[in-house]
């Protein structure tokens, strides 16, 4: 029997990068994202409702760059409700020298999005809803 969790959806996402003051500066300094919390080896920033952990490397030796194709996220999707704010959104990627594919066609959704990668190459897209 199905266990049918009821929710309103995600309460947050934590990510792990390798330089901490350089995620600090890419998703609060470049992207603009508020800081909403700030504690040794960690901030949390608000994209939208949503909280975003970003933590600081781990003890443990690990893989130290992010691949899609390893098992676990692919990517994080961010929604965007106007398509001049995707356009403008992608132009500033760019002039921010911020990795991205420029506004793409999505034929199995039927959407235009970005893509574009952290500095530890998490892979995130703004995508029309």
């Amino acid at each position: 029997m199905p266990i049918n969790i009821q929710t309103p959806g995600i309460h947050h996402i934590a990510l792990r990068c390798t330089d901490l003051e350089r995620s600090k500066a890419f998703y609060h300094g470049t992207l603009g994202f508020p800081i909403a919390l700030e504690v040794p080896n960690l901030f949390i920033f608000v994209a939208g409702g949503t909280f975003i952990g970003v933590r600081g490397p781990a003890e443990e030796e690990g893989a130290k760059v992010f691949s899609p194709f390893n098992v676990g996220i692919d990517h994080l999707a961010l929604g965007c409700t106007d398509e001049g704010e995707l356009q403008r959104v992608a132009k500033a990627l760019s002039e921010a020298n911020v990795e991205n594919t420029g506004v793409k066609f999505d034929a199995t959704l039927g959407k235009n999005y970005v893509a574009f990668k952290d500095p530890d190459r998490i892979a995130w897209e703004y995508y029309m809803v």
